[in-house]
């Protein structure tokens, strides 16, 4: 099985280098899940223009925080699920929505529960989602052109999963109150 060491900016190949050091002044550390990707020098850079590109659009903080918490746990990513716990509750989502996300139910918040649901279904259908799931997406105050954007927070958030679950990094002590089982 491969190893895959969590690269520091002095550690990473020269091309990871400039990425790992926009993550650190971003979070203030490199996450280990960064530091991971960081041996792929194309997967880390598309990682973070991507990275870039969910924060910018049209979803509040809290909401994609909620998306990608649905998809980490729909993933079942031990290290993402921790790692967006702690983003959730500091985005000021309720305790309650977040756990129960974390237990693979759905938020009490209605306009949550429809952006989680639809979330979860689109990766455990692989896209192929009802008519009656975008309804009720729209119905709950998103627009239809949000379902396009939830692809990129999905694109990005399988990454991050991904590799979670292939190089298996440590979860930081910070992330610890958090930590969860799939």
């Amino acid at each position: 099985m491969p190893s895959y060491p969590i690269h520091t900016v002095a550690t990473a190949p020269e091309e990871a280098r400039p990425v790992l050091g926009e993550l650190a002044k971003t979070f203030g550390v490199i996450p280990n899940i960064a530091g991971a990707m960081a041996n792929s020098p194309a997967l880390i850079k598309a990682f973070a223009g991507l990275f870039r590109q969910v924060h910018s659009g049209t979803f509040t903080e809290a909401e994609i925080q909620i998306l990608l918490l649905t998809n980490a746990v729909a993933n079942s990513c031990d290290w993402a699920v921790a790692f967006h716990t702690m983003l959730a509750l500091k985005e000021g989502l309720a305790p309650a929505d977040v756990e129960a996300v974390r237990r693979r139910g759905i938020p009490a918040d209605g306009r949550l529960a429809a952006l989680s649901s639809l979330a979860r279904k689109l990766i455990e259908r692989r896209g192929h989602v009802s008519d009656h799931d975008l309804e009720t997406f729209v119905n709950a105050g998103f627009h239809g052109e949000q379902v396009l954007e939830m692809l990129a927070v999905t694109a990005a958030s399988t990454i991050t999963n991904y590799v979670g679950t292939i190089a298996r990094p440590p979860l930081e002590g910070f992330l610890q109150p958090h930590a969860w089982r799939a």
